[in-house]
């Protein structure tokens, strides 16, 4: 079976202000991975609709993004879930 890796990548300028997940972890789908504080002082969740595991952190608290800025690599499982 073909692995399917994706990178995520800020959608903001702003620091990372805290990490919830860690290499490895498995995440599931719009779970919150990091908190961002952008320059005006709202803080942004970044999440994604996908699940897998944390395959490596590209960033650390009080690190500096923009939107060219990798934040992590997640291993899709490729599982399909939802409801209605």
């Amino acid at each position: 079976m073909k692995e399917v890796f994706q990178t995520i990548y800020s959608p903001c300028y702003g620091s990372i202000k805290e990490v919830f997940v860690e290499p490895s972890a498995y995440v599931y789908e719009w779970e919150t991975l990091l908190l961002i504080e952008t320059q005006d002082k709202k803080q942004i969740e970044v999440s994604v609709g996908i699940s897998g595991d944390i395959v490596s952190m590209e960033v650390a608290p009080g690190q500096s993004v923009t939107p060219f800025s990798a934040l992590t690599i997640v291993r899709d499982d490729l599982q399909i879930t939802g409801s209605d």
